[in-house]
């Protein structure tokens, strides 16, 4: 049956011999590996019963086998829900309540702990994945037939939620079609110039919209190969950098790589593509990876919502601090935040999108949906930008006060809501400012209580607890008062300027 995602997936398998992961410990799966393993995952899914258009949670470390359960998922018509390995059981039990998946796929070692709170959730099965295709999953697989009937799925049905950030610090499933992901791939393979005979460096998570679908879906539409790392590792990034041809990456990967004497043009002279992205890209480090290799990276902008919306070219001119044009087949513009008014060329405004990248809505969320759409279907980013002259799309900041520190997405609220509610603390704001090497620095202004002698060093250890790695803050400072407008909201824009070098020089 027609599986609109995995078509595209198969049709760009001829060669069954051709790698198309090889990992750090020397596993190597082939395109042949990849349509028989995906076929015994999804056997493996619908013994378990996962129906189409079921979520399928999934908690794993990053290794090929997880790939394999991605595109198995797809497979079967289920719907992928990846959820980023630092979340902690209180932020899981959120998820797991709201997306009420048929299964939770967790890594071995978390088995336990994830089997209660799935228990209290109602999720009717709990199955286990591990690094070395291990885990009661990978069993399940092993012992599964390797073909499969794909589920029948068009372009409009869903393929993966992700959640992201919201206004008010509740988080968001975005719901992504199969079309959402698959024009977005092959567009990207057409724009970034993608064929056979690519190798890609992978040292992204794979839980994350950059990682997953950018880099992964890119390849597979492109029947390349992916030199697969579990993290970024300067050592294993030099070592292997001779048999790729491209790399993606953040910011903080490239911050490593100029401060690395390693880095040079004889070290990267096969390379012909660095694509940056998920935060703002330095344009230091741009400058300084251009002196040391004579590459230029190529930065872009695309949202979890969105998947990618702009580039810089692959030919012409790559501007540090913009973001490029908009993709073919994406709409951009630039309106004003209130009115939705489109704005002149070189004002600043909400960027708006519309494209067939764009996901169809929030789960289970309609009202908020609709809020964040225009009449005429352009999505209201909240990121705001403005277009110059020459056309390229510039991004100035967020209106949502979102921070991205490491690339990873941190809503202020949901941070300063675990340190109001800690003794001796009046209020705070959590707010990002410019980092050298996480682009945004997590940062906590609080308010102490009269008499009050607030310790950074016992908040940031009590939030360690209740908040995953990368939404703790850098520095924790304390403070007398919060600057506030007549209204009595707190006026952030103050604050990120009067702490905008704290983090200078690392």
């Amino acid at each position: 049956m027609a599986n609109h995602l995995f078509d595209l997936v198969r049709a760009s398998a001829t060669d069954p011999t051709k790698t198309f992961i090889e990992t750090e410990t020397g596993l190597k799966l082939s395109y042949g590996d990849l349509m028989s393993g995906t076929a015994r995952y999804a056997n493996a899914l619908v013994t378990l019963g996962v129906k189409p258009g079921d979520r399928v949670a999934v908690q794993v470390e990053k290794s090929a086998s997880a790939i394999l359960l991605y595109l198995a998922t797809v497979r079967a018509g289920a719907v992928f829900l990846p959820l980023n390995t630092a979340y902690t059981l209180a932020e899981l039990s959120y998820f797991l309540g709201d997306a009420e998946p048929a299964l939770v796929v967790c890594d071995p070692s978390r088995r336990d702990g994830i089997a209660e709170i799935a228990a209290k959730a109602g999720v009717p099965a709990v199955e286990t994945l591990g690094r070395a295709m291990d885990g009661s999953l990978a069993e399940k697989a092993k012992a599964s037939a390797e073909d499969f009937a794909d589920v029948a799925r068009g372009p409009g049905d869903l393929a993966a939620i992700l959640y992201t950030s919201g206004t008010t610090g509740r988080s968001k499933g975005a719901m992504l079609s199969h079309d959402n992901l698959a024009s977005n791939a092959l567009t990207l393979k057409d724009y970034w110039r993608f064929t056979g005979a690519d190798v890609l460096l992978h040292a992204l998570p794979i839980f994350h919209t950059h990682g997953l679908f950018v880099a992964t879906n890119t390849i597979l539409v492109a029947g390349a190969s992916m030199l697969f790392l579990p993290k970024f590792d300067a050592d294993k990034v030099f070592e292997l950098m001779p048999r790729a041809t491209t790399m993606m990456g953040v910011p903080t990967f490239y911050v490593r790589l100029v401060q690395d004497s390693r880095l040079t043009r004889a070290a990267t002279a096969h390379m012909r593509l660095f694509i940056s992205g998920s935060a703002p890209l330095l344009a230091e480090t741009h400058r300084l990876f251009r002196e040391k290799t004579g590459l230029a990276i190529l930065e872009r902008y695309g949202m979890t919502e969105t998947n990618m919306n702009t580039s810089n070219p692959y030919d012409g001119e790559r501007i540090a601090g913009t973001v490029g044009f908009p993709l073919p087949g994406v709409a951009l513009r630039v309106a004003d935040p209130e009115t939705g008014a489109r704005l002149p060329d070189g004002e600043i405004g909400v960027i708006e999108v519309k494209g067939p990248n764009v996901f169809s809505g929030y789960w289970r969320m309609p009202e908020k949906t609709a809020a964040e759409f225009r009449k005429d279907g352009f999505f209201i980013t909240g990121d705001l930008g403005k277009i110059d002259e020459r056309g390229y799309v510039h991004i100035v900041g967020r209106g949502k006060d979102l921070v991205i520190s490491g690339g990873y997405n941190v809503y202020p609220k949901e941070v300063e809501t675990e340190i109001d509610g800690m003794p001796g603390v009046v209020e705070s704001a959590v707010i990002g400012v410019p980092h050298p090497d996480f682009g945004e620095g997590v940062t906590a202004v609080v308010v102490a209580e009269k008499g009050v002698a607030l310790d950074e060093a016992a908040i940031l250890k009590a939030l360690e607890e209740r908040l995953a790695k990368y939404k703790l803050p850098k520095r924790v400072i304390v403070v007398e008062d919060l600057p506030r407008n007549t209204m009595g909201k707190v006026q952030k824009n103050l604050l990120r300027d009067a702490y905008k070098t704290l983090y200078a020089g690392g």
